[in-house]
């Protein structure tokens, strides 16, 4: 089964009813949804992921004959596909180091309006705007 406590990148083999296939585990890959990981599967040419729960009772370690040639075979590989996962997944990664407060908002300060005098409109005017209005 496989243990990636030891080692960085893990080479081994998934065994499946549709067939075996050498996968490799890297754990500098960003880290996929709750419950599943991220293998490269050699035989898609792709990292794919995986419920982790029902995959890794299907992973074995490859012995050491066939972790060198694995490694010899699919090094060149498995390094491409890594670059474009990571540069498809550079955005989410960015976005998870976002602060989790909004910025600041500057509040702008209310127009002050000017003050009219009541004084110099005169005590009169109520006099005749009433006399605008007489029957």
């Amino acid at each position: 089964m496989y243990n990636t406590a030891k080692k960085q990148v893990w080479y081994g083999e998934l065994r499946t009813s549709k067939g075996n296939a050498i996968v490799v585990h890297d754990n500098q890959l960003p880290d996929a949804s709750p419950g599943r990981i991220y293998l490269y599967n050699t035989e898609r040419d792709a990292i794919v992921e995986y419920v982790e729960d029902i995959v890794k009772v299907n992973l074995y370690d490859l012995d050491e004959a066939a972790l060198k040639a694995a490694e010899a075979k699919f090094s060149g590989a498995w390094k491409a596909a890594r670059s474009q996962f990571m540069s498809k997944h550079q955005a989410r990664i960015e976005l998870n180091n976002v602060k989790e407060t909004a910025p600041v908002r500057k509040v702008a300060k209310p127009e002050v309006e000017p003050e009219i005098e009541t004084d110099a409109i005169g005590a009169d005017f109520d006099d005749d705007w009433v006399d605008d209005f007489d029957d």
